[in-house]
């Protein structure tokens, strides 16, 4: 995002400039520039990638007070879980096992072994499922085959190959 305020000599004279924090990304953008700017962090914190990008950039720890948008957000549940806790994030898994693909980064990049409360959702998806059979099992996954064997041919070509080479 560009800052447009810091291309002008009385930035403060333009429209918008006194409420410019109340824009998430611009905040977050501002206050890795400057250091903590606490006064936008109400805003900061209601959007989850700004939230991820101020906790891991800014901060540089965990933020217990964004952390519940943080979770909502599949992706950026996983990646604050994988680059700011770099652990698993117990509370949020229940929001990033509806997504397959990053219910298989979570099992690979942060469990870095089998999840098997998600693999319901993950064997659904055939391209997150040949993913995790290949990245995550190491080796046949046959409750995920017939996800992966009929409804995607590219997923199916690449699982029968992986199968092939075991």
């Amino acid at each position: 995002m560009m800052n447009l305020y810091e291309y002008h000599t009385n930035p403060e004279t333009l429209y918008g400039y006194k409420d410019r924090f109340k824009i998430p990304l611009f905040a977050w953008e501002e206050a890795e520039r400057t250091g903590n700017w606490t006064e936008a962090e109400p805003y900061i914190m209601k959007d989850p990638e700004s939230a991820y990008w101020y906790a891991r950039g800014v901060i540089g720890d965990r933020w217990s007070e964004a952390e519940p948008y943080i979770m909502k957000d599949p992706y950026y549940a996983f990646l604050y879980a994988r680059d700011v806790i770099e652990g698993r994030w117990k509370e949020a898994e229940p929001y990033i096992m509806k997504d397959p693909y990053y219910a298989f980064l979570y099992a690979r990049d942060v469990i870095e072994g089998r999840w098997k409360e998600a693999e319901p959702y993950i064997m659904k998806d055939p391209s997150s499922a040949f993913l995790y059979a290949r990245w995550v099992i190491g080796d046949r996954w046959t409750e995920a085959e017939p996800y992966i064997m009929k409804k995607n041919p590219f997923s199916a070509y690449n699982y029968k190959e992986f199968i092939r080479a075991l």
